[in-house]
């Protein structure tokens, strides 16, 4: 399939059978749809995020909808260090065996705002969770993912990290260090043919972080996040295997 047909891309119903996926950020938004569209599509997922009761509420609508029993994990990954990372992997590892994706949906921001003021705690903040936080992760699970025949990790950046503009700040600049890491881990995995990753840009699209980001805007014109699945679906199951190293646009309106 070329690149720019995968928007069109017809997920066989049994795309993910048999394998486990972990997505951050699964309460809400992009994150909570993917969870419900992988799982629909044969995966065990396991859903993290910071409040149990939105994870146990994805929880049940997926066992409602006859998917695999899922796993929550919860993390604040503002706080989180190496050992908790580390704890979540080993939790994969004994409570379900097998790790073949990842979905790094979780993100962290606080408002549009000129440079100046911006403070430092702020920015730690920002850099923690939409990018250290990608990468320590991956990290910690990656022995899992390497024993995984095909496994796929997916890093969630945002428009204005690609096309930087005024305001976005630190937000931006973490999302700009996911496109680089992708590049570097893309090719320190070139000779290991069962991992691949990219970069996700959604655009525009009805979620809470666009409420807080565009509150004017009119939202029932803009995409939903399940207009989005095909490209999350394609990037997350085998017929992606060829791409990895890529910054994959899920909409032809790029830059909004």
């Amino acid at each position: 399939m070329l690149m720019n047909d995968f928007r069109n891309y017809r997920a066989p119903a049994d795309l993910l059978k048999n394998r486990v996926i972990l997505i951050t950020g699964a309460g809400q938004g992009i994150g909570r749809v993917a969870a419900l569209a992988y799982a629909a599509h044969g995966a065990t997922v396991i859903l993290h995020g910071r409040r149990v009761e939105k994870l146990e509420s994805v929880y049940d609508e997926i066992e409602k909808n006859g998917g695999v029993q899922p796993a929550i994990f919860p993390l604040d990954l503002e706080k989180a260090g190496d050992k908790d990372f580390e704890s979540i992997a080993q939790a994969i590892k004994l409570q379900l065996g097998r790790l073949d994706g990842i979905l790094h949906n979780a993100a962290l921001m606080f408002g549009l705002t000129p440079l100046e003021n911006q403070t430092l705690e702020q920015w730690l903040a920002l850099l923690r969770v939409n990018l250290i936080a990608p990468f320590a992760l991956t990290r910690a699970c990656l022995p899992l993912l390497k024993a995984s025949p095909d496994a796929s990790v997916i890093m969630t950046s945002e428009t204005h990290g690609h096309a930087p503009a005024a305001y976005w700040g630190g937000f931006a600049v973490a999302k700009a260090g996911l496109e680089v890491l992708v590049k570097i881990q893309a090719q320190e995995w070139e000779m290991l043919p069962n991992l691949r990753v990219n970069v996700a840009i959604p655009g525009p699209v009805h979620t809470p972080q666009r409420a807080r980001t565009h509150p004017g805007e009119i939202k029932h014109a803009l995409p939903r996040p399940e207009d989005l699945m095909p490209g999350y679906l394609y990037l997350m199951g085998p017929d992606s295997k060829a791409v990895s190293g890529e910054t994959v646009f899920c909409q032809e309106n790029r830059y909004n």
